[in-house]
């Protein structure tokens, strides 16, 4: 909402859509307030200050197919405006495949167009089922090439705050997809201080470890993206590892090589791993196989399987906890 105010405050335009995106699905949002004797709506981003742009929001139909090609449309009638889809659950972008894979992912390659949608679909295992925890990265991760869109996996307000204002800085336009899913939402560790809003004015592709030191006697380099770095990082201060360094990929493409690679030859005598939510088959790991080449990389996840999750919230819980544990295995 800070990001959204910002923009409005610089006379851009910002529209935002999707299922119950009005109240944010699990109240997170609060955009449109009811009166309580009138029933009428009041949003606080329209009452900045007198001159400011305006912040278009509608709760949508089920119909992501056709809203999420509305709104692709209206990006490009409006370049200068920040125009974003939410789905409900990562999972809902399935129904507007056609949308991402003709047009999105591939329309500037094939007609010269550029276009900054944002996608907001959030992603994680949750232990809500098969239904509600994958927005399928390797897909999108399968259609990225060229520099033609953004993927990320944001673990901090103050980095997903930069991003968001990020794709009206630039001097053109790029898809974004974020993956960020609702349990961070309420995190008590996924916090930032304002100064992380204003003094620091980027974006960070990759956070680093600020706990394991010595950086020569880290044994391990864990690699991750989204909210199991949490988890990972619960584990790593519990049980006092300063030997095990957790590095968060907040931006998977365009993939920060330069970063990346400083962070391998920081933890030289460090053994390097993958870590994801996901099973062997699915997340990130078949696009960094094809992007990481040179360092080889060894992965923990859940097995392959056909579904994304299970339905199980205990069988969730259990297989979860096998892959943190499995991380700090001396």
């Amino acid at each position: 909402m800070l990001a959204y105010g910002t923009l409005l405050m610089e006379d851009k335009m910002v529209r935002l859509t999707g299922q119950d995106v009005e109240r944010g699905t699990f109240s997170h949002r609060h955009a449109i307030m009811k009166d309580a004797e009138t029933n009428e709506d009041y949003c606080q981003l329209n009452n900045i200050e007198a001159g400011q742009e305006k912040y278009w929001i509608y709760n949508s139909l089920l119909s992501e197919y056709g809203v999420l090609g509305f709104e692709y449309g209206y990006s490009f009638s409006n370049p200068n405006a920040l125009v974003l889809w939410e789905a409900q659950f990562g999972d809902f972008a399935n129904g507007a495949q056609i949308m991402i894979d003709q047009f999105i992912a591939s329309g500037e390659t094939k007609w010269s167009k550029m276009n900054g949608l944002v996608m907001l679909l959030p992603h994680g295992y949750e232990g809500q089922g098969p239904e509600h925890s994958s927005a399928r990265p390797e897909r999108f991760l399968q259609l990225c090439a060229e520099y033609n869109m953004v993927v990320a996996n944001i673990t901090s307000p103050s980095n997903y705050f930069h991003l968001l204002r990020r794709q009206l800085a630039w001097q053109f336009r790029k898809p974004c997809v974020v993956m960020s899913p609702k349990s961070l939402l309420r995190h008590p560790k996924c916090v930032s201080p304002l100064s992380e809003l204003t003094t620091q004015t980027n974006f960070r592709e990759l956070i680093g470890d600020e706990y394991a030191k010595p950086a020569n006697k880290v044994t391990k380099l864990i690699f991750c993206t989204g909210k199991i770095y949490y988890e990972l990082l619960e584990k790593q201060q519990t049980d006092k590892r300063k030997d095990v360094a957790i590095v968060r990929i907040e931006q998977i493409h365009p993939f920060p090589m330069t970063q990346f690679n400083a962070e391998v030859e920081k933890y030289k005598k460090a053994k390097v791993y993958w870590v994801q939510e996901e099973p062997e088959n699915m997340g990130y790991w078949a696009y960094l196989l094809r992007t990481v080449r040179h360092v080889p990389l060894e992965l923990i996840s859940r097995k392959v399987s056909a579904s994304p999750a299970t339905g199980f919230s205990k069988t969730h819980a259990v297989e979860q906890a096998a892959i943190i544990n499995k991380v700090f295995e001396s």
